[in-house]
């Protein structure tokens, strides 16, 4: 038996390879796009209302629901200002840590 990390390791690579970062990155943008999708259904929005609210297309916010790769952080906190939800970013870098909220 494997834990989950384990299955990580042997199927895509360790953490910090090129490999693994990809995955996590891809894995965490996904989960981006179902938060807006959440929150903006929960606030009873459209992608249409939520797209007049920071003056972009219905098919952007379907776009950034489905795959939020190619967002700006300005586009993030947009959103999240218009459903009146907060954001806290953290950045680490080396030994240290900076956070933004």
């Amino acid at each position: 038996m494997m834990t989950l990390d384990q299955m990580k390791d042997k199927d895509i690579g360790k953490v910090g390879t090129p490999e693994r970062d990809k995955y996590e990155f891809d894995l965490q943008m996904e989960v981006l796009g179902d938060m807006i999708k959440s929150v903006r259904k929960e606030r009873n929005l459209t992608q249409g209302q939520l797209g007049e609210l920071i003056g972009v297309q219905k098919s952007q916010i379907s776009k950034l629901e489905r795959n939020a790769k190619n967002m700006t952080i300005e586009t993030i906190l947009k959103v999240f200002k218009a459903l009146k939800a907060n954001v806290r970013f953290s950045v680490e870098m080396n030994e240290f840590e900076f956070k933004v909220t």
